[in-house]
C-alpha cells in the first residue's frame, strides 16, 4: 500500500488512466469489428465505409499511444487489400 501523499496520488492516476486507456482500446477494437463484419458480409460499399470511420479511430488510438503505430499501419494496410480484392 501507498505511504506517501505523492505514492497515493500516482495510485489515483492510474487508475483513472487505466480507465481511460481501456475505454480507448475497446473503442479501436469495435471499429476493426464493424470493418471485418462488413467484410465477411460481402458488401464492398459498407466495408469501404465502416474502413472510412475506423481509420481517424485507429490514428487516435496510436496517437494515445495505447496501440503501437504498426500495428496500425498493418491493420490499414490489410484490410484495405481485403476491401480492394472485393470487387474482383
Amino acid at each position: 500500500m501507498a505511504h506517501h501523499a505523492s505514492a497515493r496520488k500516482r495510485v489515483r492516476q492510474t487508475k483513472r488512466r487505466t480507465k481511460v486507456n481501456r475505454a480507448r482500446v475497446s473503442r479501436v477494437r469495435t471499429f476493426i469489428g464493424k470493418v471485418e463484419a462488413a467484410i465477411a458480409s460481402g458488401d464492398q460499399q459498407q466495408a469501404l465505409a465502416a474502413f472510412k470511420a475506423m481509420q481517424p479511430e485507429l490514428m487516435r488510438g496510436a496517437g494515445a499511444g495505447v496501440v503501437h503505430r504498426n500495428l496500425v499501419a498493418r491493420k490499414l494496410s490489410r484490410l484495405s487489400a481485403r476491401i480492394k480484392a472485393m470487387a474482383r
